[in-house]
């Protein structure tokens, strides 16, 4: 079965963790009210299961959680939890319906982090399953730092958590440093040997999340976890925005989140943490929809399939042509068409060298009424033309 295939035939489950793994960026905290919003819109949008964030942290954390819960969203709530009673117990309170039941599965981390044996680690996994089964909860046993773990004893690791009575495992790329091919035969081999539900975290210390995202999909997983922009620690996580457009656009995968809202939710994220939002950011950054050069912008005004991959609209932008350096004839003579003037051939040409020179000096493209000003000032020269 071809790659394109094993995905459209797939049921796959979008796990968005901004509240949780995308706040524990360095120097990010939202406000309660943002959190709320943020959660009210990705459950509005369609996404599957919201990772809301740490009840046992306590204080306005909890509260929040709790008020996240109190809005009975369409959405599956989620929190995370060490592999510790009194955590759970915390989760229960807030009345989420899920939790992550989070350990570190790598020998670097179970003897320089935990200073405790695997042993160790299975025991204290399959204690805190067992009790959050018996709570009625959905469980999600994290594998941290899962990409640089023995196979082997992940494996087991999983078949434990099975037997506990655990819905499914995180596969966590803790420090983003795994490649699409490599993760791929990996997943594709815990699977085979598990045949368990699996999710993948994926971190872009390399750039490489959403595509390790999706590589893993096609190993087998069926759950991926995203935050709004890749928000998260370090260089981030893979990005929901990214990560679903991949899927639906270069994929054919059919989903109903509703995408329109992407731009939306992306500026307003961007807003409550303090990260400015790049106009290159792909799939919602401005310039994803914005033709200056001259042959592409003829080409995106003949046809915007030219040099678009998919309708601005689908993620709640709009198509742009801006006049600047790179501009070419047409694009001046199509932006005055706006304006219901008609240039002339030479007026074109003289309006596109002063267009040039004046975007050089300014070190930008040009706003409409700069180039309202530049007509009025060639139309009262008539020497220049």
């Amino acid at each position: 079965m071809c790659v394109l295939d094993k995905i459209k035939e797939k049921e796959i489950k979008i796990v968005d963790t901004t509240l949780r793994d995308g706040e524990q960026t360095a120097g990010v905290a939202f406000a309660n009210h943002e959190k709320v919003t943020i959660a009210q819109s990705l459950s509005d949008m369609g996404i599957d299961q919201l990772e809301v964030g740490i009840p046992t942290m306590g204080g306005d954390e909890k509260a929040t959680i709790k008020a996240i819960c109190k809005r009975n969203l369409n959405s599956s709530i989620m929190a995370w939890n060490r592999a510790v009673i009194t955590d759970i117990e915390q989760s229960i309170d807030c009345g989420v319906d899920a939790v992550a039941i989070s350990l570190s599965v790598s020998d670097i981390h179970i003897e320089h982090k935990l200073k405790k044996s695997r042993q160790w680690v299975l025991d204290n996994m399959y204690n805190a399953v067992t009790y959050a089964k018996k709570n009625g909860l959905y469980i999600s046993v994290n594998g941290e730092d899962a990409s640089r773990a023995d196979t082997d004893f992940l494996i087991e690791f999983i078949n434990l958590a099975k037997e506990a009575g655990a819905d499914r495992f995180r596969y966590c790329d803790t420090v983003g440093v795994m490649e699409p091919f490599t993760i791929r035969e990996t997943i594709e081999k815990i699977h085979k040997a598990t045949n368990f539900d699996i999710e993948m975290h994926t971190h872009n210390d390399f750039g490489m999340a959403t595509a390790n995202a999706i590589a893993g999909i096609v190993g087998g997983a069926n759950h991926i976890g995203v935050t709004v922009n890749g928000l998260g620690e370090r260089a981030g996580n893979a990005a929901l925005e990214e990560v679903i457009m991949a899927l639906k656009i270069v994929y054919g995968y059919e989903t109903d989140i509703d995408t329109t809202k992407f731009r939306e939710i992306s500026k307003y994220v961007s807003q409550a943490s303090g990260r400015q939002l790049p106009d290159w950011k792909a799939i919602v950054g401005i310039n994803m929809f914005r033709h200056e050069s001259g042959i592409h912008a003829d080409g995106a005004m003949k046809n915007p399939k030219n040099y678009e991959a998919f309708d601005p609209s689908e993620v709640g932008l709009e198509r742009q042509i801006v006049i600047g350096k790179h501009s070419g004839k047409a694009a001046i003579v199509n932006k005055f068409e706006e304006y219901a003037i008609n240039l002339s051939q030479e007026e074109a040409e003289a309006m596109l060298e002063l267009v040039r020179q004046t975007s050089v000096r300014m070190k930008r493209n040009l706003f409409d009424k700069e180039l309202v000003a530049i007509y009025k000032d060639l139309k009262n020269n008539r020497s220049v033309i």
